[in-house]
C-alpha cells in the first residue's frame, strides 16, 4: 500500500510507509493523551467559576478523590504528591480507553508501563533517601547484614512487576478484542469493550496508582 499505513493499529505497534516502520504507534496515542489533557487542563482552569458549572463539579470531584486516596494511603501529610498521581491517573486512564477507539492501547507496549515504572522507582529511591537519609540505606542491611542481597532483589524488582502487570492485562485484552472481533463480531464486541477496555482499564489504573502510593509511603516511614 503506498502513502501512509495506519490500518490495523489495534494489531500493529507502528504506523508504516511503504510498508516500513516509521514511528510507533505508543508514541503517536502519548502525545495525542497528552495533547488533550493539556488543552483540557488549559480550558478547566480558564473557566473556573465561583460558583462551578457541571464540568467544574467534575473536575472538583475527582480532585477530591485523589485527595481522599492519597489521604488514606499516604496521609495528608503527603499531598504534595497530589498532582503527579492526579497526572499519572489521567494519563492511564485515558492511555486504557483508547481500546474503544480501535487503538492499540500505550499500555500494552512494554515500553510505556517500565517507563512508568521506573518513575515510580525513582521517587521511591529519592523520597525515601531524602525522609531518612543514610537510615534508608541502612534498612536494605535489615534485620540481618547477610540479607542485603535479598532485599536488593526485592527492591529491583518493584519496577519489573509493576510494569509487567499493567503491561500483561491490557495486552491480554488487546488480544481478546482482537478474537472476540475476529470469531464474535456480530455479538459480542461491545460487552468486551466495556469490560476489558472500560472496567478492566480503570481498575488496573487505580490498582498502578495506588501501589506507586505504597511504595513511595513505605519508603519514607
Amino acid at each position: 500500500m503506498n502513502g501512509i499505513d495506519i490500518t490495523d493499529m489495534a494489531i500493529r505497534n507502528y504506523i508504516t510507509i511503504d510498508g516500513q516502520p516509521i514511528i510507533t504507534n505508543t508514541v503517536v496515542t502519548t502525545w495525542a493523551i497528552m495533547a488533550i489533557l493539556v488543552a483540557f487542563s488549559i480550558f478547566v482552569v480558564r473557566g473556573l467559576k465561583a460558583v462551578p458549572g457541571a464540568l467544574q463539579l467534575i473536575v472538583e470531584l475527582i480532585l477530591e478523590g485523589v485527595h481522599w486516596l492519597g489521604d488514606s494511603t499516604m496521609g495528608r501529610d503527603k499531598r504534595y504528591f497530589a498532582p503527579y498521581m492526579l497526572a499519572l491517573a489521567l494519563y492511564l486512564a485515558l492511555a486504557n480507553l483508547t481500546g474503544l477507539v480501535a487503538v492499540r492501547q500505550p499500555t500494552a507496549d512494554l515500553n510505556t508501563t517500565f517507563a512508568l515504572s521506573l518513575m515510580t522507582f525513582f521517587m521511591v529511591q529519592f523520597f525515601g533517601f531524602k525522609a531518612k537519609k543514610f537510615g534508608y540505606v541502612k534498612g536494605f542491611f535489615q534485620p540481618l547484614p547477610f540479607l542485603f542481597p535479598l532485599n536488593l532483589i526485592s527492591e529491583l524488582a518493584q519496577p519489573i512487576s509493576l510494569s509487567f502487570r499493567l503491561f500483561g492485562n491490557m495486552l491480554g485484552s488487546v488480544v481478546i478484542m482482537l478474537m472476540i472481533y475476529m470469531f464474535l463480531p456480530m455479538l459480542f464486541p461491545l460487552v468486551g469493550h466495556l469490560y476489558f477496555d472500560v472496567f478492566a482499564g480503570l481498575i488496573q489504573t487505580f490498582i498502578f496508582v495506588m501501589l506507586t502510593m505504597t511504595y513511595i509511603t513505605l519508603a519514607m516511614e
